[in-house]
């Protein structure tokens, strides 16, 4: 259950649609938490989810992670009605820049060997995002377009509540 200002408040939410790598799926984890993103994973996952690999790739921040569990795309649509859903695939015609994400919006990627089945995709033709590479590439490491997209995502909503300045340990700038 979750208090009324956890409901009220939005952000942004990564989906990944059965994942392979634990390692991936761990530093998406901390990336989540650094963004305060909820990570969502829909079964089956090539890995358990307590495995170590996870847990040293997301290190002690995956006790702080908000992670939802899906038996399958389906049962994820049913728990997130009205999900306004962004599909990044090397398939689309538009850059993950072209679009305009929500501050509540979903972004779903999909596993590393075969991305989002093309039959999800034909629903979503409109909010599918590529990020833009050479033509000889087949696909970038999964944790850095979770990160390049949703740092987008973030960036066209002001990143709000995030420290946005730093300051040196034993000097001044």
């Amino acid at each position: 259950m979750f208090c009324v200002s956890e409901r009220k408040r939005k952000m942004i939410n990564i989906v990944l649609h059965e994942p392979e790598m634990p390692a991936n799926t761990g530093n998406i984890g901390r990336t989540c938490v650094a963004t305060g993103a909820r990570l969502h994973l829909i079964e089956p996952l090539g890995f358990l989810i307590n495995d170590k690999m996870i847990k040293r790739s997301g290190m002690d921040y995956w006790d702080k992670l908000d992670v939802r569990t899906y038996l399958n795309f389906e049962d994820f649509l049913e728990k997130n009605p009205n999900a306004k859903i962004y599909m990044a695939t090397t398939k689309s015609k538009q850059t993950y820049t072209e679009v305009q994400y929500e501050d509540d919006c979903y972004i779903m990627f999909g596993k590393e060997s075969a991305g989002i089945p093309e039959e999800i995709l034909l629903d979503y033709k409109d909010t599918c995002v590529r990020i833009p590479m050479l033509d000889d590439i087949r696909s970038l490491n999964l944790s850095n377009s979770v990160a390049i997209v949703l740092y987008e995502a973030l960036r066209q909503n002001g990143f709000q509540n995030f420290q946005l300045q730093g300051q040196l340990h034993h000097y001044e700038w």
